[in-house]
């Protein structure tokens, strides 16, 4: 019970210090589903078990580099750049991201 507990409270304090989506359980680790969907405006509800978007499971700077790369173009030279780093640095990171994607695609 102490365990949940703690682990209930860390999971609160990291998240809303970092502010990140959950993508697992803080009780038990499992996977999070969606299960209510609400409009702000006409206060519609749609209720279910909705997967989370593949991207939501990268960690946030991983998120932010895709952003960035799309409004670059895709062009690495760009990135590289921007980001003040080399361009075999800005393409290394961007196959790592490939693999993580390939990986949490191989999961669902």
């Amino acid at each position: 019970m102490f365990n949940n507990v703690y682990l209930f409270f860390n999971f609160i304090k990291n998240n809303l210090i970092n502010m990140r989506f959950p993508l697992h359980c803080p009780s038990c680790d499992s996977e999070m589903k969606v299960i209510k969907l609400s409009c702000t405006s006409c206060e519609t509800e749609v209720l279910g078990k909705f997967s989370l978007p593949n991207l939501s499971r990268l960690d946030v700077e991983d998120q932010e580099f895709i952003v960035q790369f799309l409004l670059n173009s895709g062009s690495l030279k760009e990135m590289a750049i921007k980001l003040g780093k080399s361009y075999p640095t800005v393409r290394n990171k961007l196959d790592d991201l490939i693999e993580k994607l390939k990986k949490i695609n191989e999961i669902l």
